[in-house]
């Protein structure tokens, strides 16, 4: 059975995304933006908005039932080279112990030229987790 959770983010009913989608014990959490709770994108640096990313990451696993410990891969899209370690730390805050396997990638562009970073998350669940 496929679950879907939604966002703020104004761009999921103009492209038709998900927020993230539960199969079984699998969650996949599309390319995550700094967007606030009301649609508006987050002003500041690379770390404050990949705080934000991983926010938005930690809730949607959590309303499918996972949670950051369920994270096995991100992928992490900077727009700007120099922002690595202020993204790589807000990813060190966002994992306790042994972190996921991880990408990060510089990119001519995302889609809102205010966005310094999108994440993207890859989660499984153990095998005792309740069905959603």
């Amino acid at each position: 059975m496929r679950t879907h959770r939604h966002s703020a983010s104004p761009y999921e009913k103009s492209i038709c995304f998900s927020r993230a989608v539960r199969d079984g014990r699998r969650i996949e959490v599309s390319g995550t933006a700094p967007i606030g709770e009301d649609g508006e994108t987050l002003d500041g640096d690379a770390y404050v908005q990949a705080q934000r990313c991983f926010l938005i990451i930690k809730e949607a696993l959590a309303a499918l039932g996972g949670s950051m410990s369920d994270v096995i891969r991100t992928r992490m899209y900077l727009t700007q080279r120099q922002d690595w370690e202020q993204v790589g730390r807000a990813h060190g805050d966002a994992f306790e112990g042994d972190g996921p396997a991880a990408t990060m990638v510089v990119v001519a562009g995302l889609l809102d030229e205010r966005w310094r970073v999108e994440i993207e998350a890859t989660a499984i669940l153990s095998a005792d987790a309740p069905p959603r």
